[in-house]
C-alpha cells in the first residue's frame, strides 16, 4: 500500500505483512532478508516474531552464504563434500546419565536405518551391544574398569572417570572407525561382573552410548556428531518416584537419597560433557502449568549448535528469527494445559545456537503433520516422514511430546549426516 508503506509478502504456508522501517531489506528467495520487526499471521494461529538483526547481519555478511528454497544457510566455513574423502564408518556419540532414555532413543535412530537392533547372534544373552542391518550400538559401561564390587571396595561410582577404561574405549573404537574387528568386553548389569569379550565388526554407523562418550579428548575427536540427552533434576525426579514408588515400592526418602548420592559425580564428570555436543535435547518442568511438580507435562528444548560441519539446524518458520507459536486447536487437538512451541537464536556455553522448543504434549499423533508442515530443515525424504516415525514409535516413552519429536529430528539429521560423510544413500525406512 503506497499510503500507508505497508507491504504484504506471501511465503509458504504463512502470511507476513511487513511494517516499512529504514532498517528493512527483503529479497526472496535468494538473498537473506533482515528486517527490525515482523508481524505475521497464520489461520487461527497465534504467531509473535522478533528479527534479531545482528545475528542476521553476521550471516549475511559472511563469504560464502546462499539460501536455497527453505534451506537454512551454509557458511564458507563449512567443510566440501568434494574435497572430504568418503568414510567407511561414521562414529556417533550419546550421552547421557542412567535412566533418562538413551534406549529409547537409539531404537528411534536406529530404525531409520532399516532392521530391528538385535543382540549379537549366538552370543552372550546379557550383551549391552545392539546390531541392525547398518548399525551398532555399543554400552560404554562395557569399559568399566572396576566391576561392581570392586568399585565398592574403593568408595567410587560408575560415573567415576576412575571406575573407566578410557585407554581401552579409545583404542577399540579407533579401530572400529578404522574399519577393524575388536574384542569388546562386556559389562553385565545382572551380576554386576565383567564378562568375557565379544567380538565387534566394523560397521556403517557406529553408535557409543553411555556416561561418558564425550570426557575423554582422544575418544571425542573420533566422534562425527555428538547428542546430549539432558534431563533436569525436578523431572528425575518425577520419573524416578513414578517408577520406584509406584512399580518397585521404594520409599520417598530412598529415592530421594539414591539422587543424592549420584549428584556430586554427576555433577562433576557427566553434566561438563554436554558443553561438548552439538545437540543438546533438554527436558524441563513445563511453564504452562504454574508450579508443576509431577512430571507428566514437559517443556523440551532441542538446542542446535551453529556451524557443526554437515549439520543444518531445523528451524520454525523463519530461520533466525525469534518465534513464539500456540498452534491452531482446531488442526491440533491438545487438552489441559495446550501446547506451545518456540524458536530462536542463543547462545550455550559462549557458542551461538539455534533453540527449537515445544512445551505441551499431543492428543492426536496423526495431528503432528500440521507442526511438521511448518518446519525446515527436518532431512525428512518425504513431506509426512516425521508424523510417520512417530506414529510408528506411538508405544514408545515420550511419543506425545517434545522428546519424542527432537529424538526424531534427530535421528533423521543422523542419517542425513552419514550420507554426506559416508557418500551413500538411506533408503527411507518403511513403516
Amino acid at each position: 500500500n503506497p499510503k500507508t508503506k505497508r507491504y504484504m509478502v506471501s511465503l509458504p504456508r504463512a502470511t507476513f505483512l511487513l511494517s516499512h522501517t529504514p532498517q528493512l531489506s527483503f529479497a526472496h528467495p535468494q538473498t537473506i532478508f533482515t528486517m527490525s520487526s515482523i508481524s505475521a499471521t497464520t489461520p487461527r494461529s497465534t504467531l509473535k516474531v522478533n528479527r534479531n538483526a545482528a545475528i542476521q547481519q553476521r550471516r549475511s555478511g559472511m563469504a560464502g552464504v546462499q539460501v536455497v528454497s527453505r534451506k537454512s544457510t551454509v557458511s564458507a566455513s563449512r567443510v566440501s563434500l568434494e574435497t572430504q574423502a568418503a568414510k567407511d564408518v561414521v562414529v556417533i556419540g550419546l550421552a547421557a546419565d542412567s535412566g533418562c532414555g538413551k534406549s529409547t532413543f537409539m531404537r528411534r535412530i536406529t530404525s531409520l536405518f532399516g532392521g530391528k537392533p538385535e543382540p549379537p547372534e549366538g552370543g552372550n544373552p546379557d550383551s549391552n551391544t545392539l546390531l541392525s542391518e547398518i548399525t551398532t550400538v555399543v554400552c560404554l559401561d562395557d569399559y568399566h574398569c572396576l566391576d561392581r564390587t570392586g568399585r565398592k571396595e574403593k568408595g567410587v561410582t560408575a560415573l567415576d572417570p576412575a571406575a573407566q577404561d578410557f585407554d581401552l574405549m579409545y583404542n577399540q573404537t579407533k579401530d572400529i572407525s578404522d574399519g577393524k574387528s575388536i574384542d569388546k568386553p562386556i559389562y553385565n548389569h545382572v551380576t554386576g561382573l565383567l564378562d568375557p569379550a565379544e567380538t565387534i565388526a566394523p560397521s556403517p554407523i557406529y553408535v557409543i552410548e553411555g556416561l561418558h562418550p564425550f570426557y575423554d579428548e582422544r575418544v571425542r575427536d573420533l566422534l562425527d556428531f555428538k547428542i546430549y540427552l539432558d534431563i533436569s533434576d525436578e523431572v528425575k525426579f518425577a520419573w524416578k518416584i513414578q517408577r520406584d514408588m509406584a512399580e518397585r515400592g521404594h520409599s520417598l526418602e530412598s529415592i530421594k537419597a539414591s539422587i543424592d548420592s549420584r549428584k556430586p559425580d554427576f555433577d562433576a564428570y557427566i553434566d561438563p560433557q554436554k558443553k561438548f555436543a552439538d545437540i543438546i535435547i533438554q527436558v524441563l518442568p513445563t511453564q504452562l502449568i504454574p508450579d508443576d511438580n509431577e512430571g507428566k507435562i514437559l517443556r523440551v528444548r532441542m538446542i542446535q549448535k551453529e556451524g557443526v560441519d554437515n549439520f543444518d539446524p531445523v528451524y520454525l518458520y523463519d530461520e533466525g528469527s525469534t518465534i513464539s507459536w500456540i498452534p491452531c486447536g482446531r488442526k491440533l487437538t491438545c487438552s489441559y494445559p495446550g501446547i506451545k512451541f518456540f524458536y530462536g537464536p542463543d547462545t550455550y556455553y559462549g557458542q551461538e545456537v539455534s533453540v527449537l522448543e515445544m512445551d505441551g504434549q499431543f492428543d492426536k499423533l496423526e495431528e503432528l503433520i500440521y507442526v511438521e508442515s511448518h518446519l525446515s530443515n527436518t532431512s525428512t525424504k518425504f513431506y509426512g516422514e516425521i508424523t510417520q516415525q512417530m506414529l510408528k514409535h506411538a508405544s514408545f516413552p515420550g511419543s506425545n511430546n517434545g522428546t519424542g519429536l527432537f529424538q526424531t529430528l534427530c535421528g533423521l539429521k543422523v542419517r542425513e549426516l552419514y550420507e554426506q560423510v559416508a557418500s551413500k544413500e538411506v533408503e527411507a525406512a518403511s513403516v
